[in-house]
């Protein structure tokens, strides 16, 4: 059993650095950019859908009232 585990781990290691293609730093940067961008005009576009919500269900309400 503990050679099976030993014979694993050397597996994992030997992927990990010598199959695996990491990214460059130049290339993990850019990602980063890009992903933060996404997220604020996503973060964007959900406040606006939540105010037009919330203005119409005022509007709705004041009708009731």
């Amino acid at each position: 059993m503990i050679e099976k585990i030993k014979t694993y781990l050397a597996e994992v290691k030997d992927e990990l650095f010598n199959k695996v293609s990491w990214p460059t730093w130049p290339e993990v940067q850019s990602s980063a950019v890009v992903v933060m961008i996404a997220s604020v005009i996503i973060a964007l576009m959900i406040l606006g859908m939540d105010s037009s919500f919330k203005f119409i269900m005022e509007n709705i309400y004041k009708l009731t009232s």
